[in-house]
């Protein structure tokens, strides 16, 4: 973890885009839809970076500086947009990530799901 990590808050990043938008007066153009619609785009580039790699092609170039700074820019388009998309429906990305992470604690307790995939493993009770 970098420093501007530990020192960077979730609201330090809405802050810091919700500025730079309003520098540049796109906040017409920030509309809840089109910033949920930018962010999916913006996942479907970061899938095609390895939509045809395999496993141990991925392995092999993850430390490749191109590689990391292509995958770098889209992980950040996507968080961009939806942190720009909660900060516009006045949702708090903490409070949402802390509270969704509660429910999968009761949706998925460890003791049951520990080494098992959600979507293909149903626990036996």
């Amino acid at each position: 973890m970098s420093v501007e990590d530990r020192k960077t808050s979730l609201e330090d990043l809405q802050q810091i885009i919700r500025r730079f938008v309003h520098e540049r007066d796109w906040d017409y153009f920030h509309r809840p839809t089109a910033l949920a619609i930018s962010a999916a785009i913006e996942t479907g580039e970061l899938l095609e970076i390895f939509q045809w790699r395999t496993d141990d092609e991925v392995e092999s170039v993850k430390t490749d500086h191109s590689f990391r700074e292509s995958v770098s820019d889209e992980i950040a388009d996507i968080i961009i947009y939806l942190l720009r998309l909660a900060d516009s429906l006045g949702i708090s990305p903490t409070t949402a990530i802390l509270q969704k992470m509660k429910k999968n604690e009761v949706k998925y307790p460890a003791e049951k799901w520990a080494g098992k995939t959600p979507h293909h493993s149903p626990p036996k009770d």
